[in-house]
């Protein structure tokens, strides 16, 4: 990680009193019948999709803010996210996004931001695999740039270990709890082989596979992962990837996390505990969950933007909107 990451994470913002629910209520009071519709088809035309598109508040948010900076394209003069360590051949499903602002542009044009489409499609995505519903608070404005660096410098590897993790959610002011409950969006989706080659064949460069697997999974990925395997062939991240719930807990208790970055909550002491309460009870998992992505949807940075017409590139020529934050 780039020596640069404390400075980056120093603009780093929560701008709560900006945003509000019903922000659109008066210039677009469709505009969150109009996302779930959007989402409901894609369920239907691919399940996995919804997994996809909730990542991206994560992958968005933590860098330099909830912003949208994620969606846009590279040009001849901006190296953007798109291609950035965390996001190369992992994040999908950006035509999801480009459905839901074609929508809205014909309900509503030049109205809803990109950024306020990411935090209610997430939401979407949850709710319409079996998890918790709530009310987002949405105001917020479209860079006017994005960055491959600051992707790189910021996101965690699949390798990460629970000590990295709690320092890194700690400088978004997010809790043991909020990373715990977070890291429960791997409830839903797939991964790629890629990020778990070292953990069954050369875990901490030992040679051998990590010692916390179940035996029986880690036979399970060993014939979906083999050493001479396409490393973009997927897994399972849970034994329930279409299905919001508390299973991915359960699953890690078992010593069946799929990711590093997963099991290593239950064998760090301090975040085990949060671990086995999500493990034995549902309903405290989805409510400390929505709580995680209320205030992870909060991160701002003091910076110009816009409304983007199309998610993937800027208004180009048109004027600006300032935006400024609260500091925290």
């Amino acid at each position: 990680m780039s020596p640069l990451f404390p400075l980056i994470l120093l603009h780093i913002t929560v701008a709560a009193a900006q945003l509000r629910p019903g922000h659109y209520s008066k210039t677009c009071p469709e505009a969150e019948f109009v996302v779930r519709d959007v989402m409901e088809k894609a369920l239907i035309r691919e399940p996995r999709s919804l997994a996809s598109v909730m990542r991206f508040q994560f992958h968005d948010c933590f860098v330099n803010g909830c912003d949208a900076s994620l969606l846009l394209d590279d040009t001849p003069t901006m190296l953007g996210e798109k291609l950035a360590l965390a996001n190369i051949n992992s994040l999908r499903s950006y035509e999801v996004v480009d459905e839901v602002k074609e929508a809205l542009e014909k309900v509503c044009p030049g109205i809803v931001s990109c950024a306020d489409i990411i935090i209610m499609a997430s939401k979407d995505a949850v709710a319409l695999t079996g998890g918790p519903d709530w009310e987002v608070k949405l105001g917020r404005l479209d860079s006017l740039s994005a960055s491959q660096e600051a992707s790189d410098n910021v996101m965690p590897s699949p390798r990460a270990n629970a000590s990295f993790l709690i320092d890194l959610f700690g400088k978004f002011n997010l809790s043991v709890k909020d990373l715990v409950a977070l890291s429960g969006s791997h409830s839903i989706g797939q991964a790629r082989c890629f990020s778990i080659m070292f953990r069954l064949y050369n875990q901490s460069g030992t040679g051998r596979p990590d010692p916390v697997f179940d035996p029986k999974f880690r036979g399970k990925l060993n014939k979906l992962c083999p050493l001479n395997v396409d490393q973009n062939v997927t897994g399972d991240l849970d034994a329930t990837p279409v299905v919001f719930d508390n299973q991915y807990f359960k699953d890690l208790v078992a010593g069946r996390g799929f990711l590093n970055s997963d099991q290593t909550l239950f064998t760090f002491p301090e975040t085990r505990a949060f671990v086995q309460l999500f493990s034995r009870d549902q309903h405290e998992f989805f409510k400390a969950f929505v709580e995680g992505m209320i205030k992870m949807g909060d991160l701002q940075v003091e910076q110009q933007g816009e409304v983007r017409r199309n998610c993937r590139v800027v208004n180009s020529g048109l004027p600006v909107t300032p935006r400024t934050c609260p500091s925290v």
